[in-house]
């Protein structure tokens, strides 16, 4: 069996580095249909995500 040692909390700051470009991403992309839905489904799977990761990092501190 292969263990690998992760980082929760550097994982945690991507995720949220990722959430912060694309809501920047929508604010500028002046409405576009195609942008916005497909930041939509970015932003639904970065939620899962903070759920899995960013919230048991928050759990544990």
């Amino acid at each position: 069996m292969i263990t690998a040692e992760v980082n929760l909390k550097e994982m945690a700051g991507l995720i949220a580095d990722i959430k912060e470009k694309v809501e920047q991403l929508m604010k500028i992309s002046g409405g576009m249909q195609c942008v916005d839905r497909n930041c939509d489904r970015i932003l639904a799977s970065v939620k899962m995500l903070e759920i899995n990761i960013s919230d048991v990092v928050e759990f544990f501190d």
